[in-house]
């Protein structure tokens, strides 16, 4: 099993999420669970599985081009007992292949874990084609699938034994690149379902996902200079979401606010929302995510700054929002 020490926290922030995931706790994976393995569409190389295929060949395959074919093969395997690990890039696994998900995960229940990587706007120069924008308010609708967006690369670590673990259909959302900021620096529990306070304030509480946790933690350090105080929710599952948290920092916030790398239609804040409709009384929700519109390629940073997502515009978008409650 995987040490979770200062030492493999940075490796594992070097390698970012994808590498983290891939080149490291797949292992723990399939050397725990024997009947586990991995499935992908012509992506294992930059998915960093070379090392995985030359120790397990037996537990690898490689569909090719064939998103939708590659899910109907993994439902099969799972079908036939396998718990399978399917990957390629988050737009391609869950736009070209919505339809098997539907069918063959959410219908049947199969035992996969789909992998979508590089989602959010890390894709960078590759394009609108390879953004992935829309693919957790696509997968939210679909019965019986667990959602997972780690926050960093320690915490896609935890989601790979978590969904292996865990008896039925899970997409993990895997943002950012190399180098990712830490958002863990020492061991912690890890609950499929149970959100994670990351900091204490009586006035605002973000609710974050993904590579966002990180830049809300910064936007956070920016408020309190203001003499603002926040809470920052790591939600590391969006599927089931973590009602009671939501209903518990409604009851100590004046301002509830999600922040993340998708879409700011159907995505964390979508989720929060419907909950919040729920209920007789609660603060007012600002949604912070990718803006309704496409945009032109460029570095991620770029594209970060052009959806307003970088620590100090999410700071500034908080501030100009609460001191419309005052």
């Amino acid at each position: 099993m995987q040490n979770f020490n200062s030492i493999n926290f940075r490796t594992w922030s070097k390698l970012g999420q994808r590498g983290a995931f891939f080149g490291m706790a797949i292992f723990d994976v399939v050397e725990h669970f024997d009947n586990a393995m991995v499935v992908t569409a012509d992506l294992a190389s930059l998915s960093g599985l070379d090392r995985f295929i030359n120790k397990f060949p037996d537990k690898f395959l490689n569909i090719g081009i064939a998103e939708q074919n590659m899910l109907g093969i993994s439902s099969g395997l799972a079908q036939e007992g396998k718990i399978v690990f399917a990957t390629t890039y988050a737009t391609f696994i869950t736009m070209r292949s919505c339809e098997q998900i539907r069918h063959y995960l959410g219908y049947m229940k199969s035992n996969v874990k789909i992998i979508g990587s590089g989602a959010g706007l890390v894709m960078a120069y590759s394009g609108n084609t390879h953004y992935s924008l829309e693919d957790i308010a696509i997968l939210r609708a679909v019965p019986n699938i667990t959602i997972l967006s780690p926050a960093d690369a320690t915490e896609s670590v935890k989601t790979a034994m978590a969904a292996a673990k865990h008896d039925g259909p899970v997409y993990i959302r895997l943002t950012g690149g190399l180098n990712q900021p830490m958002v863990y620096k020492e061991d912690y529990n890890f609950e499929i379902g149970k959100a994670i306070k990351l900091t204490n304030g009586g006035d605002i509480t973000i609710f974050a996902t993904g590579s966002m946790v990180y830049n809300s933690l910064e936007a956070a350090k920016i408020l309190k200079e203001k003499n603002i105080g926040v809470s920052v929710v790591n939600i590391h599952t969006i599927k089931p979401l973590d009602e009671e948290c939501v209903n518990f920092c409604s009851k100590q916030s004046k301002l509830l606010v999600s922040v993340e790398e998708h879409s700011k239609i159907g995505g964390l804040g979508g989720a929060i929302a419907e909950h919040l409709c729920s209920l007789s009384n609660h603060p007012p929700l600002l949604r912070l995510g990718i803006l309704d519109q496409f945009r032109h390629a460029g570095d991620y940073k770029y594209l970060l700054e052009q959806n307003e997502l970088l620590p100090e515009q999410i700071a500034a978008g908080i501030e100009q929002k609460y001191s419309l409650l005052n």
